[in-house]
């Protein structure tokens, strides 16, 4: 049962300006991420700017209740659920404005709530884009939530993590204080207390507004796909081109999350939405030909390929581009790839930020991914070890309806996103139906819950987690799931503490978040 706010501590979050939720709906719903719920909380605030967000943070602490941020909502990984009962929320979802373009010195200025996808088509109409410009979740995924939690895709191939575009913030702080972290034209400026917020899932403190590097867009682009019998000669030809720097995008899927992607996707939605793009890019007739070709090619080219790799590159004309994707042709047949329709990259490029019916299974599964950035020397044993916790529990798997299928995708300068995804028959709660297309949820089976398929995912869950940490994996989304504190050095662990009682001295701000 969701708690309702005693009545001195509504008032004071109303007096703040913002909107305060306290019905029972409300506060079930906000309880949620994708993956479960967390402990009943006292009042869910929806604050239009950061005045009201430090006015009202400072309501809730002075009354003694912690607090935390919620950006989009597509958190998996407890990054907002609360372990404490009567905690406040901070929904962002009204700070959406991006303040400031700034094309004299490249950056631009949003408040924390603003959309990846809303960032996108604003700066579409300058001809410019941040280097990291979003994730697969940006259509509700916020930027305030990029900075907390990190994360990656787009434009990461070559430009590396959502954190490493920022430059400074804006941080109000558990006491209400209105933190100002950096220079926007330049980071770092001496030690980086920029960066000291960036990463920490909000337990240090909640995002006001962010300040971003600016790019101008990539005029034009070019595509390609492999498929490898193996996953040695997979992990070998995605190392080697990122080691190269020739994709802003490089990734690829494993046979069981081939399978699932064909069974998902549609012919007519995909070829509209590529048609959609390429006459943006080279023309009426160049789209026609392209959806064309989407249709001939099917949902079948990819059916005996165990691997698949797919390539993104772009340039400032079309031969630098096409360039750097001859480069990953040669990379892929060194490693045993074979060339197949590039209709994938092209596909998920046309709609970089579409609806979020993924978060299901194709017949209606839960969801839940883990991830681990591993080093490419790393990479393939890794994703060994993960075959063998597959393996061991093959039997059990198969008779609760649980499966897997796992994504690999490259970050520059750093290594190789795993990422294995777990399916099993379960309830969906009310924050996958809330954003779930209406039209898709309907075609959906809603399974009963199973308690048994539960506790398997969640061993697995904890299973893969342990292989991470055992081949030195960083991770974005650290909230309450992965390992960061086993491993800091002593004296490391000791200074982030020593900075949380610094900043939060009562450990109210999103507390158990990020292990402290």
């Amino acid at each position: 049962m969701a708690t309702l706010a005693e009545k001195p501590l509504e008032d004071a979050l109303r007096a703040t300006g913002a909107e305060v939720l306290t019905d029972e709906a409300s506060l079930d719903f906000y309880a949620h991420d994708i993956y479960s719920r967390g402990s009943d909380l006292a009042a869910v605030v929806r604050p239009a700017d950061k005045l009201q967000l430090a006015a009202a943070v400072k309501a809730a602490t002075d009354a003694g209740h912690s607090v935390a941020p919620r950006g989009g909502g597509m958190s998996y990984t407890g990054g907002y659920t609360q372990t404490r009962e009567s905690a406040v929320l901070f929904d962002l979802a009204k700070m959406n404005r991006v303040l400031e373009v700034n094309d004299t010195d490249m950056t631009v200025t949003v408040e924390a709530g603003c959309t990846w996808a809303a960032l996108r088509e604003r700066l579409g109409h300058h001809g410019m884009r941040t280097p990291m410009w979003g994730t697969l979740s940006g259509l509700m995924a916020t930027i305030g939530g990029g900075m907390s939690q990190n994360g990656i895709f787009w434009g990461t191939g070559r430009y590396g993590t959502a954190t490493q575009s920022c430059t400074a913030l804006e941080v109000v702080l558990a006491d209400g204080t209105l933190l100002s972290t950096g220079k926007k034209h330049a980071r770092p400026y001496g030690p980086d207390l920029t960066g000291l917020f960036l990463g920490d899932t909000g337990a240090l403190g909640i995002k006001a507004t962010v300040t971003l590097k600016l790019i101008h867009e990539a005029d034009f682009n070019a595509y390609a796909s492999f498929a490898f019998d193996d996953a040695q000669g997979w992990f070998a030809a995605a190392s080697e081109i990122e080691r190269r720097g020739i994709a802003t995008e490089c990734f690829g899927f494993d046979p069981y999350l081939n399978a699932i992607r064909m069974k998902r996707d549609s012919l007519t939605s995909d070829a509209r939405q590529l048609v959609g793009m390429m006459k943006k890019q080279g023309g009426v007739l160049k789209a026609l030909k392209e959806g064309a070709k989407v249709v001939a090619a099917g949902r079948d080219f990819l059916k005996d390929a165990n691997f698949s790799l797919h390539v993104l590159a772009e340039g400032r004309i079309q031969a630098a581009a096409d360039a750097d994707v001859e480069i990953a042709r040669q990379i892929a047949a060194m490693h045993g790839g074979l060339e197949v329709e590039n209709t994938i990259p092209k596909i998920i490029r046309a709609n970089p930020f579409g609806p979020l019916n993924s978060i299901l299974g194709p017949d209606g599964e839960r969801w839940a991914p883990i991830h681990g950035l591993v080093s490419h020397g790393r990479s393939a044993q890794c994703f060994a070890a993960f075959e063998r916790l597959f393996a061991d529990h093959e039997g059990e798997m198969e008779r609760l309806g649980v499966h897997y299928g796992t994504l690999i995708a490259n970050v520059g300068l750093a290594g190789v996103v795993i990422e294995p995804c777990l399916y099993w028959p379960d309830l969906r709660n009310p924050v996958i139906e809330d954003t779930i297309e209406k039209a898709h949820l309907k075609k959906l089976p809603n399974h009963e819950h199973s308690e048994d398929a539960w506790a398997l995912a969640q061993g697995l869950k904890e299973a893969i987690v342990d292989i991470f940490f055992e081949h030195d994996a960083v991770h974005f989304q650290i909230g309450r799931t992965y390992r960061y504190r086993d491993s800091l050095d002593p004296r490391a662990d000791a200074l982030l503490k020593a900075v949380k009682v610094e900043l939060d001295p009562r450990g109210l701000m999103n507390p158990g978040s990020l292990g402290l």
